[in-house]
């Protein structure tokens, strides 16, 4: 039998789960690369958002809640400045930003499988 990539053995996509490292070392960052990363910002407000490859953010100021989508307003994950932050692949969700957002970021290549 073939092995069959996607996710026909997990057809929930409620685990993609935002991971999030608070206050990374100096030596972390360094190793990273970050200051090549492209830099982003945005000003406070709510953004709507796919990830179509996984993201890897390092925020240099501002404060985010990201509510999944399908998820109860209740339930969300919370980051700012100073958090190395890892956003899955396929992930649909809302930013709502209330403090402007500064951050470095990367994107996987989608041809790294």
């Amino acid at each position: 039998m073939a092995n069959e990539e996607g996710n026909s053995n997990n057809p929930s996509t409620n685990n993609l789960r935002i991971i999030i490292e608070r206050n990374p070392s100096q030596a972390k960052l360094s190793m990273l690369n970050i200051q090549s990363w492209p830099k982003w910002g945005c000003s406070a407000g709510k953004y709507q958002l796919k990830f179509e490859a996984e993201e890897t953010c390092y925020l240099v100021k501002g404060k985010v809640k990201a509510y999944a989508k399908g998820s109860a307003e209740t339930e969300y994950t919370e980051f700012g400045a100073g958090d190395l932050v890892t956003i899955p692949k396929g992930l649909s969700c809302t930013w709502d930003v209330s403090v402007a957002v500064d951050k470095f970021y990367k994107f996987e290549s989608p041809s790294s499988s």
